[in-house]
């Protein structure tokens, strides 16, 4: 085996050694911590090496950062929404702000669904690639059969048995990504401890075109949101602490892991089997690479598509009055989500999903702008130029943005 191999060994032994610590995840704070944390750094992990450095080159992990920055704005917005707007909503709201909130928890839904359609064709991705099958119909024709099986599950049965799914897929997950990161680092070491210093001059998109791409990829860093919807398990203050943590957090992953595999990224994104090239471009790294990565991004896909599935029943049952039965919708994101995947590829399922996320973000950065103005918020005045950046920035990427490869 090589060295890399012995690290990624290593690395996800630790990482399940902690993570799987019964204090740890007794822990009230760190399961507020994980639930955005992982859905920051799970799909969007997979697919953010070889499409960062197709749109920026040897510069990807600038472009990294310059998401997180981005993510962090539209958390800051959400977090102010937990602490003043929220408590709002519970009382007797005006109608123009419910009718808002309603509007935005439409539009989040719609991310769900498209969302669960980008889990679910990364799942089919990577459990093809066991079976060296890189075909995209092929890929659509699981995803499809995936897809009719959750909605029927969820139908008749509800997918709370599925859920048990998640808690085991997070700790897998983030043990594999830090074994990842140790590896890569190892063997960069021991490769600039021999004078090889390389660092590859990629052909990439260039001018208004990088932009274009670069704001189609805010899925890569959603999913801090979720914190606003766990307020039936943690209370204001916990969610807006940890939720920022999680930022944090995932901002080094993300930086650290695009810095350290920019020398393996060549550029290209190629015509099919684009979801799951950073197997190959990783390759060197050992041969445990790729089962370990498979297993994980097969666990960690499957769980994300069923708790946004049941995000997205919930948020239809709380936007109607609690008068819908989530049940139904279930089924509804297993339809919407079979629709998407057969009419897009994984690259404008990544753009369609940027858009329908930020533009949630922008009607919560209007949603917190009111709540200032109106006095029903105490935080500082300058936060709505900052807001009004966010609702600016929502505007372009709903314009310009554009899927990768194009």
């Amino acid at each position: 085996m090589a060295l890399g191999d012995y690290a990624l060994i290593i690395g996800t032994l630790l990482g399940l050694l902690v993570l799987f610590q019964p204090r740890l995840i007794k822990w009230a704070k760190w399961r507020a911590t994980v639930t955005p944390l992982a859905s920051i750094i799970g799909s969007g992990f997979l697919v953010s090496g070889p499409i960062l450095a197709h749109a920026s080159g040897r510069w990807a992990f600038v472009a990294m950062f310059g998401l997180c920055v981005i993510g962090y704005l539209y958390g800051s917005v959400i977090r102010h929404n937990i602490e003043y707007v929220e408590p709002y909503l519970q009382k007797n709201a005006k109608k123009g702000i419910l009718l808002l909130e309603r509007s935005s928890e439409f539009i989040l839904v719609l991310a769900y669904f498209i969302s669960i359609a980008f889990y679910l064709n990364l799942f089919s991705a990577f459990a093809l690639r066991s079976f060296n099958i890189s075909d995209e119909i092929w890929i659509k024709a699981l995803t499809s059969i995936v897809l009719i099986t959750l909605g029927i599950i969820g139908y008749f049965r509800g997918l709370n048995a599925l859920e048990k799914i998640e808690e085991y897929s997070v700790g897998f997950k983030l043990s594999v990504i830090f074994a990842l990161i140790l590896a890569i680092g190892i063997v960069s070491i021991v490769a600039f401890g021999n004078g090889d210093f390389s660092w590859p001059e990629l052909n990439h998109t260039m001018g208004i075109a990088e932009i274009q791409i670069l704001l189609g990829l805010m899925i890569l860093v959603q999913g801090f949101e979720t914190s606003r919807y766990l307020g039936h398990a943690y209370d204001a203050k916990t969610r807006v602490k940890t939720m920022r943590v999680a930022q944090w957090i995932s901002t080094v992953i993300y930086v650290v892991f695009i810095l350290l595999a920019t020398r393996y990224f060549t550029g290209d994104l190629p015509k099919a089997g684009g979801e799951t090239a950073i197997i190959d471009l990783l390759k060197p790294l050992g041969i445990l690479l790729a089962p370990l990565l498979i297993l994980a991004a097969m666990a960690s896909q499957l769980s994300a598509a069923v708790a946004d599935m049941n995000g997205s029943g919930g948020l239809l049952r709380e936007a109607n009055g609690k008068k819908f039965n989530p049940h139904w919708g279930y089924a509804i994101s297993a339809i919407a989500s079979l629709i998407i995947i057969w009419i897009a590829n994984i690259y404008e399922i990544i753009a369609f999903a940027s858009k329908a996320f930020i533009l949630y973000y922008g009607l919560q950065s209007l949603q917190a702008i009111l709540a200032i103005i109106s006095g029903k918020s105490k935080a500082a005045k300058w936060r709505i130029v900052v807001y009004g950046l966010g609702i600016i920035l929502a505007i372009l990427v709903i314009i310009f943005a554009i899927p990768a490869g194009v």
